[in-house]
């Protein structure tokens, strides 16, 4: 094992878009706007979650879980790109890129069981809401998130120590902008069947599973909106949860792609850009989603902003 993984003392080389240098200042600057909207947006929301008392809400409450998370989750990986992509030196220690591929998927997993709790907690708004107070408790809501930031954290524990098991002969080129699981199985000179194996099946039950539980869920939403008799009751329910149901597509329909394939089959740019899409342009995207079409969100900025103008 010390022999065929000789490189770990020399780290690893993120190749990225390295074949086309030409396009690095571009996906640099893309990158870094990407980036710099995902800590403005998602901080916005957890402020505003934190300092506006009609947001004190279960809903809320996970959505600022669900910003923590993005914030995390984006820069995790997205300064070593920016890093990468900038100058010659393509390379990460080997701490590192273990570091990066064990937060990376902890975060990427706990959104995956978030998402299920934020629909859970949509069902109950729209179908049950006179128990709505009732069955999402602070106990309750401070349970769920617990659960899918420890349930995340054992599967990253789990996958991404059996991954880094596997032999790399000395190889040091990682065909992506980061390291994650996917791309070190690409990496390893063995058998990786097994790998990518346990790599479907968890997945699958993290993506594909919850994605179904979420559309099911949707299904009996909708039933529920379209007997609400006010107009303005059926418009609020349908942005609310037309909010959630963009940003869950987004988020599993890129992992699915990208972790559900075979690893050593699917594409190679294929699935060094869908891992940039998940990693860099969800997390920007889903405050613009809930802030757009979300009322109270933009009430409670505009009770802030006063604030600070009659402050000022």
């Amino acid at each position: 094992m010390a022999d065929s993984n000789y490189s770990f003392s020399e780290g690893f080389i993120l190749m990225g878009v390295s074949d086309h240098p030409q396009l690095e200042i571009i996906f640099f600057i893309v990158i870094l706007f990407s980036y710099l909207l995902t800590l403005l947006g998602n901080s916005t929301i957890i402020l505003l979650s934190c300092l506006d008392a009609r947001l004190h809400t279960p809903m809320y409450f996970f959505l600022s879980n669900l910003s923590s998370l993005d914030l995390a989750f984006t820069t995790s990986s997205v300064p070593q790109m920016l890093i990468n992509l900038w100058g010659p030196d393509k390379t990460i220690s080997y701490g590192g890129c273990v570091t990066q591929l064990y937060v990376f998927l902890w975060l990427g997993a706990t959104e995956c069981i978030l998402l299920v709790v934020m629909a859970w907690d949509r069902y109950v708004a729209v179908c049950r809401p006179l128990h709505y107070t009732t069955v999402m408790n602070p106990r309750l809501c401070w349970l769920l998130a617990a659960i899918a930031w420890l349930g995340g954290l054992s599967n990253s524990l789990i996958q991404s120590t059996f991954t880094l098991q596997l032999p790399l002969c000395g190889h040091r080129k990682v065909d992506s902008f980061l390291c994650e699981v996917p791309a070190m199985i690409k990496l390893a000179c063995g058998d990786t069947s097994l790998n990518e194996a346990v790599l479907n099946g968890v997945c699958t039950f993290f993506t594909a599973v919850p994605l179904s539980v979420i559309l099911i869920s949707y299904c009996y939403i909708a039933q529920a909106v379209l007997k609400i008799r006010s107009a303005e009751g059926q418009r609020k329910a349908f942005n609310t949860c037309l909010s959630h149901l963009v940003v869950v597509l987004l988020f599993y329909g890129s992992a699915i792609y990208g972790y559900l394939l075979p690893a050593k089959t699917s594409s190679q740019d294929q699935g060094k850009f869908i891992s940039l899409f998940y990693s860099v342009v969800t997390p920007m995207v889903n405050p613009l989603i809930y802030t757009l079409r979300n009322k109270e969100v933009k009430g409670a900025l505009r009770r802030l902003l006063g604030k600070g103008r009659e402050l000022g």
